[in-house]
């Protein structure tokens, strides 16, 4: 099926406008060969189409804004989660503590890295295995503490700390994964498009009906269906998640004394 998230965002919108408005003059010629018959019923289906447009974009923008709620939220909580396990890692035995502090810092620059730029498969994939193995040498250290560390409850709330990091992890990739799926957003194009070539033909139908009006509506159409688009991509577009809690979370870490 295709995705649209493969092409940019300025590409779907040109796209997008220049078939809602090829659909839109379509109609009105077909208006105006029709003639002057079923004004009233024309003019009852135009208004029942139109809410159902509403309805899609109203549906579909819904979907879109609370997936881009959770991307931003996967975000505070693990750079909550990254501060935190930093914080109670030195309370920890050294070497334990600034070696776990070092890794964490490496944990931390690389997904700053990562939302500097849009990546690419081979990236991310790479990054997320280098995630991994900076997670598995933590869990390495954290298995040494309770041998070396005679006071449990600082390793108690280190280990838990990481493990909610760990966890927090999975909860961004699978949030940043999670987008509308592509059948809701083509059925919004297919509903669009025939909505618009109807106000078109009901344009047609009266002779001193303006188009402008039709071809107003058909590019607010498009540039809602932009603003649903962009929202529903996680790292490009003109809305993005902030990564402010990282830097703030980054600033924290590197002003440690210990």
């Amino acid at each position: 099926m295709l995705d649209l998230n493969d092409y940019p965002l300025l590409a779907v919108f040109l796209v997008s406008t220049t078939i809602i408005l090829l659909a839109s003059e379509f109609g009105r010629r077909l208006g105006v060969r029709a003639g002057n018959r079923g004004g009233d019923n024309v003019a009852t289906l135009e208004g029942a189409i139109l809410g159902l447009m509403a309805l899609m974009i109203g549906f579909t923008f819904a979907m879109a804004l609370a997936r881009f709620e959770t991307r931003r939220d996967a975000a505070l909580n693990e750079a909550n989660a990254i501060g935190t396990t930093a914080l109670r890692a030195r309370m920890l035995p050294a070497p334990h503590n600034t070696e776990s502090i070092a890794l964490l810092k490496d944990y931390l620059q690389l997904r700053l890295d990562l939302s500097r730029r849009v990546a690419t498969v081979s990236e991310l994939n790479a990054a997320i295995d280098r995630s991994n193995a900076i997670q598995e040498a933590l869990w390495q250290q954290a298995k040494m503490l309770p041998a070396k560390a005679p006071g449990m409850v600082p390793t108690g709330l280190y280990i838990q700390s990481l493990n909610e990091m760990i966890d927090n992890q999975e909860k961004r990739l699978t949030a940043a994964r999670n987008s509308v799926p592509k059948i809701v957003l083509l059925a919004l194009y297919g509903v669009a498009t025939i909505a618009s070539a109807f106000t078109g033909y009901a344009a047609g139908l009266e002779a001193r009906r303006s188009r402008l009006p039709v071809y107003v509506m058909a590019g607010l159409i498009s540039a809602v269906i932009l603003l649903i688009e962009d929202l529903d991509r996680p790292t490009t577009g003109f809305i993005t998640v902030s990564q402010q809690p990282l830097v703030d979370t980054a600033s924290s870490i590197a002003g440690f004394k210990d």
